[in-house]
């Protein structure tokens, strides 16, 4: 069975809303949009190499994958970008989405059905572990499914007070252990946690 791997900008408060740009996501009056930008140096592309180094697919929800629709196929190829760019190109896309319009990027294809249940197809198929990058909304659905197998959270010091968060109050309750952590010089937490099992409970004598 192959995994799903979640890769979220997160504050400190949990926030995940925008990270990348004023405009991204402006919902709920959201005034804070590119968070992530003043703390990004070359540790963080470091993180994202090394999340990427393995076979992978591309699980995105429909938000998350117009943003990457917009921008990945048409990297120049002198950018410094353009080694990721060749990498999620080719790859498959699994989109997240209700609505009807085509999805052109390369490769991409819109899950049918039950969300929760198309992810469990997928995970039982042979093939590369399943990548999603932010999609917050859909993410918040498969935790509460207890479909997220892997959480890779860059943890910003910064507090937000407001804006979608990665976790409802509908998560399935789950134990995770740190696989690795690491600190940038701006001060971001790179952590790589992996699902292990239920909740373990107990009281102090």
């Amino acid at each position: 069975m192959r995994k799903h791997i979640v890769s979220m900008f997160v504050s400190l408060d949990g926030v995940t809303q925008s990270p990348g740009a004023p405009d991204e996501d402006a919902s709920g009056d959201f005034r804070l949009g590119g968070w992530t930008v003043p703390y990004a140096d070359e540790a963080i592309g470091a993180s994202v190499r090394d999340l990427l180094a393995q076979p992978f697919e591309l699980l995105l929800g429909r938000c998350t994958y117009d943003i990457f629709a917009s921008y990945w196929p048409h990297v120049p190829a002198e950018s410094r970008s353009r080694g990721i760019a060749d990498q999620f190109n080719p790859v498959r896309k699994h989109v997240a989405t209700h609505r009807s319009d085509t999805l052109d990027w390369h490769n991409s294809h819109a899950l049918q059905g039950d969300l929760a249940d198309a992810i469990r197809a997928l995970k039982l198929q042979d093939g590369a572990d399943l990548v999603t990058f932010g999609s917050g909304d859909m993410v918040r659905q498969l935790l509460a499914a207890g479909l997220v197998d892997e959480l890779r959270l860059l943890i910003y010091p910064v507090i937000l007070g407001r804006g979608k968060r990665l976790f409802g109050h509908d998560a399935l309750a789950s134990a995770f252990t740190l696989a690795h952590v690491t600190s940038t010089p701006g001060g971001v937490l790179v952590t790589r946690y992996t699902r292990d099992g239920e909740v373990r409970t107990g009281a102090f004598e």
